[in-house]
């Protein structure tokens, strides 16, 4: 063990971006014995960490310094614009040799343009976006699918095993981002499955508990439906995935479909759960909110 984490502090790591999920992963990558530098726009998560032994920078473009690795978790197209491609942005700061990893969910077009900008420059990039919520951050058993030049991704692996349970490696640039896309339509798909049969059950007049206990047989079964089902009926909300960041994702791969020329006309219709849901404040409670709509549209209260 003392041997392996001394082969980690020769790796100087740093992470930008520390929101709810971004601060569990620099968490687990400090804690595997990285040498870590932390950034983030608020400072009251990158000073946690500095207390826990990360080295705390004031600004990205200081951060990404002597780093050997770059990792960001960014909310939005606009965060990694401001983080990366502006005037204060990272790509002024970094050099040739290091390697950049967006762990964000994006358009891969974004992850195209992002490794052409580092490409310039001759540092390596992968677009790596994660599958798991807050929990499994914290357990360090979220999954990564990758995108970008093999010999990059080897070189990265051993830091992506401090924060997860499996990698994938999916191809070229913008195959990870592709397929974090995908991901979430799946999401999105089954979390407006699970409320219309919860709808249907509670006017059925059947035992919301007795429904979650046979959904969760092998003919049925899937964590989306295990990990939410009994929030929804219990009316926890409390946000482990916001629904807006799936608002997000969905509106991307929409585009992205449109762009491929492939129909996802069921998909639609979850979207507009999902602005609906949004339009009445449920934006920043759990992904599963978007079932608080079709309650609305129904007139049926799943809450026991």
């Amino acid at each position: 063990m003392t041997s392996r984490i001394n082969m980690a502090r020769k790796k100087k790591i740093t992470y930008l971006g520390l929101g709810t999920m971004g601060f569990a992963m620099a968490k687990h990558i400090l804690s595997a014995g990285y040498n870590l530098t932390v950034w983030n726009r608020t400072s009251g998560p990158a000073e946690k960490l500095s207390q826990q032994g990360a080295k705390l920078a004031a600004t990205a473009a200081e951060a990404v310094q002597n780093a050997d690795i770059i990792f960001y978790s960014m909310a939005n197209d606009q965060a990694i614009d401001d983080v990366v491609f502006s005037q204060n942005g990272i790509l002024n700061s970094v050099c040739d040799g290091q390697i950049a990893v967006n762990l964000s969910t994006v358009h891969p077009d974004m992850s195209k343009r992002e490794a052409e900008a580092y490409r310039s420059l001759g540092v390596g990039f992968l677009d790596a976006p994660v599958f798991g919520s807050l929990p499994e951050a914290e357990q360090a058993d979220l999954c990564i699918v990758v995108g970008g030049e093999l010999d990059v991704y080897q070189q990265v692996t051993s830091v992506f095993t401090s924060f997860s349970s499996s990698t994938h490696y999916m191809g070229v640039t913008g195959q990870g981002a592709a397929m974090g896309l995908i991901g979430s339509l799946l999401v999105a798909m089954q979390l407006q499955a699970l409320g219309e049969s919860l709808m249907v059950a509670r006017r059925a007049g059947l035992d919301l508990n007795q429904v979650l206990d046979i959904i969760s047989l092998p003919d049925f079964r899937s964590p989306i439906f295990s990990g939410m089902g009994a929030g929804v009926i219990q009316g926890d909300f409390h946000p482990v995935f916001s629904l807006q960041h799936l608002h997000k994702d969905t509106d991307q791969l929409a585009k992205l479909a449109e762009q491929l020329q492939v129909p996802i006309t069921a998909s639609a219709v979850v979207r507009e759960t999902i602005k609906s849901a949004i339009r009445h404040g449920w934006g920043e409670q759990n992904a599963s909110a978007l079932i608080k709509a079709l309650e609305l549209q129904a007139n049926v209260k799943l809450k026991q």
